[in-house]
């Protein structure tokens, strides 16, 4: 079909804009830049638990994940950073993400977890590493779980 073609493309944007948003606001709440932390204009103070560490993990996390470098462990962390966002800071205020101000934490989780579960896409450095390394005897270095087969 015409749109298998189209799989690893599409889970590399969707990846790489994932990412992209995620070290944002990472960038936001360490650095007070872009709005800063929570829309307030500042930074979140330097080792605050869990608000600074939440950022580090969203920078570092995001930037890994948006290069496609070290793709399922990152992504699963910030899975998990976001699961104990929503369960710790979200679901408290009530069950619903709806009620609660959970969505994007919510969605994060899953949208992070979808991205460990599938791989990075075709558009990754994890994808060229793979490749560079079966260049040799193991033959082209592609395989279904990027995207590329």
């Amino acid at each position: 079909m015409a749109f298998d073609r189209l799989r690893g493309p599409v889970l590399s944007l969707f990846r790489m804009v994932t990412g992209l948003l995620f070290l944002l606001h990472g960038t936001a709440s360490l650095f007070g830049v872009l709005g800063g932390n929570r829309g307030t204009g500042l930074a979140v103070e330097l080792g605050t638990w869990p608000s600074w560490w939440a950022a580090l993990i969203q920078l570092v996390c995001g930037t890994l994940v948006l290069a496609g470098l070290a793709t399922r462990v990152s992504a699963v962390v910030a899975s998990g950073s976001m699961a104990y966002a929503y369960f710790v800071v979200h679901q408290p205020e009530g069950l619903l993400p709806l009620n609660n101000g959970g969505e994007l934490s919510a969605m994060y989780c899953w949208a992070f977890l979808l991205i460990a579960a599938l791989g990075p896409g075709t558009w990754a450095l994890d994808t060229l590493l793979d490749r560079l390394r079966g260049s040799g005897a193991h033959g082209s270095g592609t395989s279904p779980e990027h995207g590329t087969a």
